[in-house]
C-alpha cells in the first residue's frame, strides 16, 4: 500500500510495523491470515452486500451477473502434473492431497463462481503450469 493511500490514517508504531509485515506476505499467506482472523474473532472479511435495484426489464441483469463470475474447470493436467498440483494448491489454499485429488479427478472445477478477472488469472497460472483449463 502506498504512503499516499494511507496518508490520512494515523497509525501507532506497532500498527505501522504490522502493516509493513502484512505488505511482505504472499497471497497464500494473506488468505490464510484472513481465515485465521475470521475464526479467532468471529467476523467475516466479506464486503457487505449492497441492495440491488430491481431490473427494469425482468431478467436483463441476470446475464450481466453471470458474466461477472466464472468457474475454472481443469480439463487435463498435461505432462507437468506436479506443477499443476502445486498451482492448484497455491491458488485454492488446499492441502497437497486435496489439490492432487482435484488434478487426478480432471475434468473438475478448481474454483467456482469467482470474479471473472480472478478466474482469468487462475486460468493463466494453471496453463503456465501445463494444464488445459476452461472458464465456464
Amino acid at each position: 500500500m502506498s504512503d499516499e493511500a494511507t496518508k490520512d490514517i494515523q497509525l501507532s508504531k506497532d500498527a505501522e510495523k504490522i502493516l509493513e509485515m502484512v505488505e511482505s506476505l504472499s497471497v497464500l499467506d494473506l488468505a490464510n491470515l484472513v481465515k485465521a482472523m475470521e475464526e479467532k474473532f468471529g467476523v467475516s472479511a466479506a464486503a457487505p452486500m449492497a441492495m440491488a435495484a430491481p431490473a427494469a426489464a425482468g431478467d436483463a441483469g441476470a446475464g450481466e451477473e453471470a458474466s461477472a463470475n466464472a468457474t475454472v474447470m481443469l480439463k487435463e493436467a498435461g505432462g507437468q502434473k506436479i506443477n499443476v498440483i502445486k498451482a492448484v494448491k497455491e491458488a485454492t489454499g488446499l492441502g497437497l492431497k486435496e489439490a492432487k485429488d482435484i488434478v487426478d479427478g480432471a475434468p473438475k472445477a478448481v474454483k467456482e463462481n469467482i470474479p471473472r478477472e480472478e478466474a482469468e488469472a487462475l486460468k493463466k497460472a494453471l496453463e503456465e503450469a501445463g494444464a488445459t483449463v476452461e472458464l465456464t
